[in-house]
């Protein structure tokens, strides 16, 4: 059977740079790897930056965003039948940070799917230095994750202190608390810089497993509080996009931006990606991109977001 893992993780988390160098760890090792990228979106900037990755032991996938919840579903089902019949030794999801890890499970034990797969891991991403001033909703979101996860990695771990680590387990307690999860999230988790990262380390990773933790589920509606903006064929430059980037996450007229990526084109013809969040921006060159920007956040003004752009 293929073994298939989920790397879930709240917006912004990190998810897709781990994602590169778990994938990288496995294709050393001889592993013929499919990446599923499961996003809501329209544009999956997520997908585009896993480009790299692709060759002789890797391919990625994406379920097309776009439509309702219950046509998302049967297309994530019919994408992973395709993927198991396409010798792959290990698949890969990476979904929506406001994804329901229940959808994942639900899918892999229906025909066919449960004769092809295996449920290998599921690892749940989460910043080391996590804000303090979630909403209700987003905690839920990052309970839920955390009540499944059979490791709990933490991203950023070399740029947070002691303390800031400290409190974002306190979080993460409190967040699990919330739902009635009284799973223990120390014995769950694994903080190191990614960079450090040993052999040992990802083989921990690939035998941390998933849990069924019984936690307080609700039925909570993404749509009215997370939106995602998309900016299509603008003419950025980096010092332009740095500016509107940094007045994003400083400025509360904008609503409450999480992250801002995608990629841009100088006038010299040479592309580079951007990955921004409020502690961090990295901008960098890729061999080829496509010229979009997309914002994702909460309670966005989409107005104003639009006219700062496109100024």
């Amino acid at each position: 059977m293929i073994k298939v893992d989920l790397i879930t993780g709240f917006l912004g988390a990190g998810k897709t740079t781990f994602l590169k160098k778990y994938a990288t760890y496995l294709m050393n090792q001889g592993i013929r790897v499919g990446i599923l990228e499961n996003d809501y979106g329209a544009v999956n900037v997520d997908m585009l930056m896993l480009q790299e990755l692709r060759g002789e032991r890797c391919e990625v996938e994406m379920v097309a965003g776009g439509c309702d919840a219950d046509c998302h579903r049967r297309r994530f089902k019919t994408k992973l039948i395709a993927m198991g019949m396409s010798g792959y030794d290990r698949v890969i999801i990476e979904p929506s940070g406001i994804f329901d890890v229940d959808e994942f499970f639900d899918s892999l034990h229906e025909e066919p799917l449960d004769r092809w797969y295996e449920i290998g891991n599921v690892i749940t991403i989460v910043d080391a230095k996590l804000s303090d001033d979630f909403s209700e909703q987003a905690d839920y979101f990052l309970a839920s994750q955390i009540a499944n996860a059979g490791c709990v990695l933490l991203s950023r771990t070399q740029q947070a202190t002691e303390e800031e680590v400290k409190r974002t387990v306190a979080h993460l307690k409190r967040a699990a608390e919330q739902l009635k999860c009284r799973r223990p999230v120390e014995d769950i988790l694994m903080a190191k810089d990614w960079d450090a990262f040993t052999g040992e380390d990802y083989e921990k990773l690939l035998c941390c497993g998933y849990q069924m933790a019984s936690y307080l589920k609700k039925s909570v509606s993404t749509a009215p509080d997370y939106s995602t903006l998309y900016f299509l064929e603008i003419p950025f430059d980096e010092t332009s996009l740095r500016e509107k980037t940094e007045r994003l996450f400083a400025d509360e007229e904008y609503g409450e931006v999480f992250r801002v990526k995608g990629f841009f084109c100088e006038d010299s013809g040479k592309w580079y990606e951007v990955n921004a969040t409020k502690e961090e921006m990295n901008i960098s060159p890729i061999p080829v991109g496509q010229e979009v920007v997309i914002v994702i956040g909460q309670g966005l003004d989409e107005e104003r977001i639009g006219n700062l752009m496109r100024a």
